[in-house]
């Protein structure tokens, strides 16, 4: 009986110390005084969408955090400049432990992202210019000029009204879940297209200079 319960305590004692760790493996923080290749990831995606001007140098300094700080108070999260799961998800990176995304857990987290913006930036607009609007979005993936993922494209400084009118943050419609799903799947009804603009709305005097390739319902679709 004594070692019975010898053996109860040792298991018990083994899962104390065991789920703590599992737990913080699970729940990674960066915050200012971090060092390492995430912090400079998350430098490379700042610096790309124009919200840090320092090195990429892997040291979160006082810079780093107040350009978390931006980029948090722009995407309706806590800007407190603690770059945790739910920040490291807005910026496209891997919140788990695990090795990198694999095509199922990337590609959902692109899909649900691209779907927002699509609702966001083409409620109202006919089924075939909302697909569009996806398009563009992975038209500027592939294009020198933007960031290189779907998260940077759409969270880009200055790239969409949405996130600065509050759309971004109503709700998804199915309608835009299904053009995303039809844009991953390579519907482009653009023709190629990296910029589209309301000319009912836009005051930006160089959109209008460039090429154009279609029009879909109140979009200008341009490269």
């Amino acid at each position: 009986m004594k070692n019975k319960w010898k053996w109860i305590v040792v298991l018990l004692v083994a899962v104390l110390l065991i789920v703590p760790a599992v737990q913080t493996a699970h729940a990674a923080v960066y915050r200012q005084g971090s060092r390492g290749e995430t912090v400079k990831t998350i430098q490379t995606k700042l610096k790309n969408w124009g919200y840090y001007k320092g090195a990429a140098d892997g040291v979160f300094g006082a810079e780093t955090k107040k350009a978390v700080k931006l980029f948090q108070s722009k995407n309706g999260l806590t800007a407190d400049g603690v770059v945790g799961a739910k920040t490291l998800k807005a910026l496209g990176m891997q919140v788990s432990g695990s090795q990198s995304a694999g095509a199922g857990a990337g590609y959902s987290s692109d899909l649900a992202l691209m779907a927002r913006m699509i609702s966001a930036e083409a409620r109202g607009e006919p089924y075939t210019g909302q697909v569009a609007v996806g398009a563009v979005i992975l038209n500027r993936v592939k294009h020198p000029s933007f960031p290189d993922t779907i998260a940077g494209v759409c969270y880009q400084k200055g790239a969409f009204s949405a996130l600065d009118d509050g759309q971004f943050d109503q709700p998804v419609s199915d309608s835009a879940r299904k053009a995303a799903q039809d844009a991953m799947n390579g519907w482009d009804p653009t023709g190629g297209a990296i910029y589209y603009y309301n000319p009912a709305k836009t005051t930006n005097k160089w959109i209008w200079s460039r090429p154009v390739i279609t029009t879909i319902g109140k979009h200008v679709f341009a490269k």
